[in-house]
């Protein structure tokens, strides 16, 4: 009895240390930076005009190797989103995407109603709720205390790895792999998406590569989450809700005590 008690204490142990272990030669090694977004903070709201950069950026860069197959088309035109005109909408998702048709059995131009088509490249994962799945990644074994307290995040994330590139490169079991500060292990298998001057955009904006990468990654959050505005102020008006019938409560409750807790009681 003695002997299969120390076999299941040292399992334990052993199953406790190895994710401790993996987790400092991991995470640890990352380097991600706290970027200032719009949206961040109870009060914060997506910028129009970002979006719109970003979703040109996917479009331009990203869109060959990564879907968006979660997000309909036509929720570019929504508020608080990019709020494309939907002739724009119609354009561009004729312009740009196309998709299987089953009644037709061929492909055709998307349009509004349709989503963004998913890519099923080997290893390109599909981007929709990528900015989500990295959410809580930050803080001690993924607790997400620097999103709590800092704001950070998976647009985080998304900015640190596009402009995490070191410019160092090595070949290895056939395949290339590129050093990236943000990624985990330090070494990733796809090249750098992103040059200056990749895009020109409409507003004007200078399209360096940190530029790029902060508007595509806001976009990306707007597509993991792009009703979060509206929870902000559904959350906003409950908690003021609380407070007042708190308040209310508390002087009820010190109106009808008040003759009581005002008598002296005799023993």
């Amino acid at each position: 009895m003695t002997q299969m008690f120390k076999k299941l204490a040292l399992g334990a142990a052993l199953a406790l240390a190895l994710p401790a272990a993996s987790f400092a030669a991991g995470a640890y090694d990352t380097k991600i930076e706290d970027v200032a977004f719009s949206f961040e903070g109870p009060f914060g709201t997506y910028d129009v005009n970002q979006l719109q950069r970003g979703l040109q950026v996917f479009t331009e860069a990203c869109a060959a190797c990564h879907g968006l197959k979660q997000v309909p088309i036509r929720t570019l035109g929504d508020e608080g989103g990019p709020e494309m005109p939907m002739d724009q909408v119609r354009v561009y998702a004729s312009n740009n995407f196309e998709v299987f048709d089953v009644e037709l059995d061929d492909f055709r131009p998307a349009i509004p109603t349709d989503h963004f088509p998913a890519v099923t490249a080997a290893g390109a994962p599909d981007l929709s709720l990528m900015a989500k799945a990295r959410a809580g990644f930050h803080g001690p074994y993924g607790l997400g205390i620097n999103q709590f307290f800092r704001g950070m995040g998976g647009a985080e994330y998304m900015y640190s790895l596009l402009t995490g590139y070191t410019g160092e490169e090595k070949m290895e079991a056939g395949a290339m792999f590129w050093e990236n500060t943000a990624f985990p292990g330090g070494w990733i298998s796809m090249a750098p998406p992103l040059f200056d001057e990749q895009v020109e955009y409409a507003d004007g904006t200078v399209a360096s590569v940190e530029q790029m990468s902060k508007d595509v990654s806001a976009f990306l959050m707007w597509t993991a989450e792009p009703k979060m505005m509206a929870r902000k102020q559904v959350g906003f008006v409950g908690v003021l809700f609380l407070t007042v019938l708190s308040v209310l409560l508390y002087l009820t409750n010190k109106k009808l005590w008040a003759p009581v807790k005002g008598k002296r009681f005799e023993g």
